[in-house]
This record gives structure tokens, C-alpha cells and sequence, in this order.
């Protein structure tokens, strides 16, 4: 199962090898964005797009109410899985 993760584009870093740092969540880590560059779409056009991030690339850009509603259903699950283990734990 492929998960992407939904993130903010807030630097480039480096134009030519096509790097940018992405906030994904309050942290920010460097992802490679040629996936979503072309003419149309160059890299210096990149900073406050949303992308959905998997190992390191930026596979697609999506609008900031998607990415919104992923991060917010992410966050229930992780709440949910949680709760899980805290239930396996206990026993019950």
C-alpha cells in the first residue's frame, strides 16, 4: 500500500536538482519535486503548493482543502490506533 502524505511546499532549495523543503504537519524535510514540475509548472512556481509526498518524492499537487481533509482523517486514525493499543494494554 503506497501512502502519501500531504505537505506544503515552503522553500526551494536547490532549482536545478529540482529539491524543495516541504512542512509536512510542522515538520520540514526535503523532497524531491520533479514529479510535479514541467513548462507550465516550472520549480520557482512551487513555493505554497500542496503535494501528497511518498519516500522522499512529491508524486502530485492537490488543492489545500484535500490536503486538509487527509491530514485531519491521518490524525483520527492515528487518535484511533491509539486508543487500540492503550485497549490492548489494559487488557480489555
Amino acid at each position: 500500500m503506497c501512502l502519501g502524505i500531504p505537505g506544503e511546499i515552503v522553500e526551494i532549495t536547490d532549482s536545478e536538482k529540482k529539491l524543495a523543503l516541504v512542512d509536512v504537519s510542522g515538520v520540514k524535510r526535503p523532497v524531491n519535486i520533479a514529479c510535479i514540475v514541467d513548462d507550465e509548472h516550472p520549480v520557482e512556481s512551487c513555493i505554497g503548493d500542496w503535494v501528497l509526498v511518498h519516500v522522499g518524492f512529491a508524486m502530485s499537487r492537490i488543492d489545500a482543502n484535500e490536503a486538509k481533509i487527509t491530514l485531519d482523517l491521518l490524525n483520527e486514525l492515528g487518535e484511533a490506533q491509539a486508543e487500540v493499543e492503550a485497549m490492548q494494554a489494559s487488557g480489555q
